[in-house]
Parts: structure tokens; C-alpha cells; sequence
């Protein structure tokens, strides 16, 4: 499969997968979230394959590309619905 189709294909499921992180590491810190988000979606990506293959050429600005996405998810997500009201 050619990795950009991969590549929106995952991001795709991102709500889901942020709010399944939230859930899951409901006790944890902020960053220990998300970097259980960026690991899960580097893992569903095959992130190091397409590092060897050089579908990805620059590891960290990728890296830094997805951190991003997944903070606008969660931005977005807090000033919805979905948020829960707060005392």
C-alpha cells in the first residue's frame, strides 16, 4: 500500500485512538498520554519501515508533524461535547 494512503488512513482513526489513550491512562500525566498516542501510531504506520525504505526522509520533523496532529485532536476534543463538564 503506497504509505501516504496508509498514512491518512491512520490518521483517520486518531479521535479514537486519543480518546481510547485517555481512557486507558486515565491516571497518567499529560505527556506519558501522548506519548502512548505517538507510539501506538507510529506502530500502526510502520514507522520504521518506512524510515528504511525512505518513504520518510526526516524522522524528527515527521515525528514533531504527528505530536502536532495528535495535539490538535485533543484541543479539539476538549472543546467539544465529548469533554466532560468541569466543576
Amino acid at each position: 500500500m503506497d504509505f501516504v494512503t496508509k498514512l491518512l488512513q491512520g490518521l483517520a482513526f486518531l479521535p479514537t485512538l486519543v480518546t481510547g489513550v485517555e481512557n486507558f491512562f486515565a491516571g497518567r500525566s499529560g505527556t506519558e498520554k501522548k506519548e502512548a498516542a505517538l507510539s501506538f501510531v507510529q506502530a500502526a504506520l510502520s514507522l520504521t519501515d518506512a524510515i528504511t525504505s525512505r518513504q520518510i526522509v526526516d524522522e524528527t520533523q515527521f515525528r514533531a508533524g504527528l505530536s502536532t496532529v495528535i495535539d490538535g485532536i485533543v484541543q479539539c476534543l476538549n472543546a467539544s461535547a465529548w469533554a466532560k463538564a468541569k466543576p
